[in-house]
C-alpha cells in the first residue's frame, strides 16, 4: 500500500514538471520587419511547439491606434467590426495554418502610415509577442541642388538642396570633393498627406572647398541613399570677391557728392538773401537822390557820393552774374551726381546676375522699340517656329532652333520642364532675347562644357537632371500664355 501511494506521488509530481517545461510559447522575428509600400508583407508569429488553436481567440493590435484591433478571431471567424477602419480589407490569417500553432498576419498593400509595433497575443495562454514594421517608400526623388544666392559675408556661393518621397525620415549631408563634410544650415522637414517626406538644406560654400559639391540624402534603417552632385563655377566666385569694391567707392564718392551739393546749397542762398539785400539798398539810394535833387545843385560831395552808389550799382550786378555762375555749378554737380548713381546701380544689378546670353546687334533707341513692337505683334503668340533639335541623353543639354523666316523675339517666354510626371523647372527667357531666324540655341546646365557650335548659349541654373530612362516633357510658354509641347518622350 505504502508503495503504491509513492508510486502515485511521483507520477503527479512527473506530470507537473511536464506541463509546466513543455507548454508552447509565441515566437516572433528578433529583428524589425521592413518592407516596401505598396507590398504585400506577412508578420510571422507561431507557437512552438505547435498546437491547434483554430478554437482559440487570437489578437493582432496596435497600442497606437484607436481602435487598437488590426484582426481578431474568436469563436472560428474574423470580427470585421472590431478591426480599425484603415486595415479592413487588407489584414488576414493562414487559416489553414492555425492547426499548427501558425497565427502570422498577412498585410496587403502595405502604407506608410502601417509602421510601427504590433502585438500577437492568445488570450487564453496568455502569450504574446511583438514584432516592428518599417515601411520604406517605393519611389524616392534624387537631390537636386539649386542656387540660391551670394553670401558677400563669406564671400560664398549659398546652395539648396531638396529631396522629396521619403519613408522613414532621413538624413541630409553636404559634402565637398574630398568627402568631408561640410557645416550647413538646420534640415527642414515637411510630411505630406501621403505620410511621405521632403527634406531640404542650405550651406554656403567658399572657395577653399573646391568647386565640387555633394548632397546626400540617405535612410540607414533601410539601407537606402541618394546623392547628386555639383560643380559652382568660378565666376561666382570671383564675382562675390571683387563686386564689394566698386560698391564701396560708389558709396564713398556719393556721400561726398551729397556734402558738397549741401554747402554749396546753403552758399547760395545766404548769398542770394545778400544780393537782395544789397540791390534793393541801392535802387533806394538811387531813385532817392535822383528825385530830391536836380544835377545842377549837387555838390562835389553829392558827386562823390553818386560815384559811390553808381560803384555799389556795378557791384550788385557782378554779384548777380556770380550767383547765375553758382546756379550754373549746382546743376552739373546735380547731374553727376544722378550719373554716380546710375552706374552704382548697374555695378549691383552686374553682382546679382551675370548677363550669359549675347548682346542684341546695336541699333538707335528709336528703330529697336519699332523692331521690338514689330516682333510682339506678329511672332508673341506663334510657339510653332520653335522646335527641340536634340535632348541629351544624360540630362546636360537641350538644343533648339528657330525654324520659321523671321526672327522671334523671346521676351517673357518660358521653357517648362518635367521628368517623370513629377514637379516640374521653368527657364524665363530673358528680356529682349531675340532668337533669329534659323538660328540654334543651347540651353545647358552650367557645369556642361559647350557640346558643339551654336548661334546662341544660354545657362539654365536650376535645369533638373534627367538619366536614361526618364520620361522628359519640354514646353514653350510663348508671353501671351499659349503652350505648346516640343517633346515628350522616354529617353534611350
Amino acid at each position: 500500500m505504502a508503495g503504491l501511494s509513492f508510486y502515485s506521488l511521483s507520477n503527479c509530481i512527473l506530470h507537473v514538471l511536464l506541463v509546466h517545461y513543455c507548454q508552447s510559447r509565441l515566437i516572433g522575428p528578433n529583428q524589425p520587419i521592413t518592407a516596401t509600400a505598396g507590398e504585400d508583407i506577412t508578420l510571422p508569429c507561431h507557437l512552438v511547439p505547435g498546437e491547434n488553436v483554430a478554437a482559440m481567440t487570437l489578437e493582432w493590435t496596435r497600442p497606437d491606434l484607436d481602435p487598437r484591433f488590426v484582426f481578431l478571431w474568436r469563436a472560428g471567424q474574423d470580427l470585421i467590426n472590431m478591426k480599425n477602419p484603415s486595415y479592413i480589407g487588407r489584414s488576414s490569417l493562414f487559416t489553414d495554418e492555425l492547426k499548427h500553432g501558425n497565427i502570422s498576419l498577412k498585410l496587403c498593400k502595405v502604407k506608410p502610415a502601417d509602421e510601427g509595433r504590433y502585438r500577437c497575443h492568445i488570450p487564453e495562454k496568455n502569450e504574446e509577442a511583438f514584432i516592428d514594421l518599417v515601411v520604406a517608400s517605393s519611389a524616392v526623388s534624387s537631390p537636386v541642388i539649386s542656387l540660391e544666392g551670394i553670401d558677400r559675408d563669406k564671400t560664398g556661393v549659398v546652395l539648396e538642396c531638396k529631396s522629396e518621397g521619403w519613408h522613414p525620415k532621413p538624413e541630409l549631408l553636404w559634402l565637398d570633393a574630398e568627402g568631408n563634410l561640410l557645416s550647413a544650415g538646420p534640415t527642414e522637414t515637411l510630411r505630406g498627406p501621403d505620410d511621405l517626406y521632403t527634406v531640404s538644406s542650405r550651406v554656403t560654400v567658399e572657395k577653399r572647398h573646391s568647386n565640387n559639391i555633394t548632397c546626400r540624402v540617405q535612410q540607414k534603417q533601410i539601407s537606402k541613399s541618394r546623392e547628386t552632385h555639383r560643380h559652382v563655377p568660378d565666376e561666382f566666385f570671383e564675382l562675390t570677391s571683387c563686386s564689394a569694391a566698386p560698391i564701396v567707392i560708389g558709396l564713398a564718392v556719393s556721400l561726398a557728392v551729397s556734402i558738397i551739393l549741401i554747402l554749396i546749397g546753403v552758399f547760395f542762398i545766404w548769398r542770394q538773401n545778400k544780393t537782395n539785400v544789397r540791390r534793393a539798398h541801392c535802387d533806394a539810394r538811387k531813385e532817392q537822390e535822383t528825385a530830391n535833387r536836380p544835377e545842377s545843385d549837387k555838390t562835389e560831395r553829392d558827386q562823390e557820393q553818386d560815384k559811390l552808389m553808381l560803384q555799389d550799382i556795378v557791384a550788385c550786378e557782378k554779384n548777380q552774374h556770380a550767383v547765375e555762375k553758382l546756379k550754373e555749378a549746382d546743376e552739373k554737380l546735380k547731374a553727376a551726381h544722378r550719373q554716380l548713381e546710375k552706374k552704382d546701380a548697374e555695378i549691383s544689378n552686374m553682382k546679382k546676375e551675370p548677363d550669359t546670353s549675347k548682346p542684341p546687334p546695336e541699333k538707335s533707341q528709336t528703330s529697336f522699340e519699332e523692331q521690338n513692337k514689330s516682333d510682339s505683334a506678329n511672332h508673341s503668340s506663334k510657339t510653332g517656329d520653335i522646335t527641340v533639335v536634340e535632348v541629351e541623353k544624360n540630362g546636360s543639354y537641350i538644343f533648339l532652333k528657330n525654324t520659321s523666316s523671321e526672327n522671334k523675339l523671346l521676351s517673357g517666354w518660358k521653357l517648362k520642364l518635367q521628368i517623370n510626371n513629377r514637379e516640374s523647372a521653368t527657364y524665363e527667357f530673358k528680356e529682349n532675347f531675340i532668337l533669329k531666324a534659323g538660328k540654334t540655341l543651347l540651353l545647358r546646365q552650367d557645369a556642361v562644357n559647350k557640346p558643339n557650335e551654336t548661334d546662341a548659349d544660354l545657362l539654365w541654373m536650376n535645369m533638373v537632371i534627367w538619366n536614361i530612362g526618364d520620361d522628359v516633357k519640354i514646353d514653350l510658354i510663348s508671353n501671351t500664355g499659349e503652350e505648346q509641347m516640343l517633346f515628350k518622350n522616354k529617353i534611350m
